[in-house]
């Protein structure tokens, strides 16, 4: 099993890893979720750890593991948590590609693509592991407690290659399918670089840091 590990976030490093993230998809129309995308994530704590802020329940992520698995049956990309709040965010990548959320189809309307149906399928199996395995020792000796806030997210795709009502379409569906009282937020790579860079306006440290990196570069 691939545990937990401490992390203390480090806004300066987030600062960098956040720009190279936006040269990093920018420099590819298309991206390979197992060659070019987990790669890049590893090798990018904090970035990572500032996925948990998507999770409304999480004030400050201090735990993180890859390729974690889940009671032997399933695994997460990642999961990153708040110890203290009991709150964890499981994440599911998937490739970058034109066609890994929707495929033409002979109808005037696209059909949801298999690896879009992959991601989403992946994570309603965590819920149900998570679900099945509530509240006993081996869940505790895991998490720290009996019961947790989880929230999941399937990132996907370009939202380059969607159209506007492909775009309501996964809106809808984000909005409307639950999971056993979840939702399943899916959003694409720009679309997470978009939120990731929205919150270093409104996470304090990061602002300071981000603030003091623009001076620096100024004086130069």
């Amino acid at each position: 099993m691939k545990s937990f590990k401490s992390i203390a976030f480090d806004p300066i490093s987030f600062n960098k890893e956040l720009d190279a993230f936006a040269s990093f998809i920018k420099a590819k129309s298309e991206l390979s979720e197992r060659e070019d995308l987990l790669p890049f994530f590893r090798s990018s704590p904090n970035l990572t750890a500032m996925l948990g802020n998507l999770h409304p329940g999480i004030t400050k992520v201090d735990l993180i593991a890859y390729e974690y698995d889940l009671f032997g049956d399933f695994a997460c990309d990642f999961v990153v948590g708040d110890s203290r709040r009991n709150a964890y965010c499981f994440v599911e990548f998937e490739d970058a590609k034109k066609n890994s959320i929707f495929t033409p189809s002979s109808r005037a309307t696209s059909n949801w693509a298999a690896r879009f149906e992959h991601g989403f399928s992946q994570i309603v199996d965590w819920i149900y592991k998570l679900s099945d395995t509530e509240k006993s020792d081996a869940f505790e000796d895991r998490f720290g407690a009996r019961s947790i806030d989880a929230m999941c997210i399937l990132v996907v795709g370009r939202s380059a290659f969607l159209t506007e009502p492909e775009h309501q379409r996964i809106l809808w569906r984000e909005r409307h399918v639950v999971v056993h009282s979840q939702k399943i937020r899916c959003m694409t790579y720009d679309q997470l670089l978009e939120e990731l860079s929205f919150i270093l306006t409104t996470y304090p440290e990061a602002a300071v840091a981000d603030a003091k990196l623009s001076s620096s570069d100024k004086g130069r």
